[in-house]
C-alpha cells in the first residue's frame, strides 16, 4: 500500500488521503483523487478479509474491481437484473464512503468485479 500511495501521490501527483481502517469492510483503504477519477487502495485488515485471497493469487497486487457511480443504487439493480446480471448479496449495503453499494457477479460482467455505489 506504500508504494501505491507513493506512486499516485509523488510520481503522478494525485491528491491522496491518509490510510484509513476499516474493520467492518476488512480492508485499510487510501483514497486517491486524479481529477474526474477516484481510485481507492486497499489493504486486507484481519484473517477474514475479502481481499486476502486476490492477494495471495496476485502477489504484485493489481485491479481488484472497479466501482460505478449511480443515481439511485435499488434502481439500477434492477434494471440488471431484468438483464440477467446477479448480485452477490441480497441487498445492498453501506460502503467504504458510507453510501450504499452492491457489486455484480464477476461471471456476468465479463470476469470483472463491478461495485455499483450509489451517487
Amino acid at each position: 500500500m506504500e508504494k501505491a500511495t507513493s506512486l499516485y501521490r509523488d510520481v503522478l501527483g494525485a491528491t491522496v488521503s491518509d490510510k484509513v481502517p476499516l474493520p467492518e469492510h476488512g480492508v485499510y483503504t487510501v483514497f486517491v483523487e486524479l481529477g474526474n477519477t477516484k481510485l481507492e487502495l486497499l489493504h486486507p485488515l484481519g484473517e477474514k478479509s475479502p481481499i486476502a485471497g486476490f492477494l495471495q493469487k496476485n502477489k504484485a497486487g493489481g485491479m481488484h474491481h472497479i466501482c460505478i457511480e449511480v443515481d439511485n443504487i435499488n434502481a439500477a439493480i434492477t434494471d440488471l437484473k431484468a438483464k440477467n446480471i446477479r448480485t452477490l448479496s441480497a441487498e445492498p449495503r453501506i460502503g467504504a464512503h458510507g453510501k450504499p453499494v452492491m457489486f455484480l457477479h464477476p461471471k456476468d460482467c465479463d470476469g470483472v468485479l463491478v461495485e455499483l455505489e450509489e451517487a
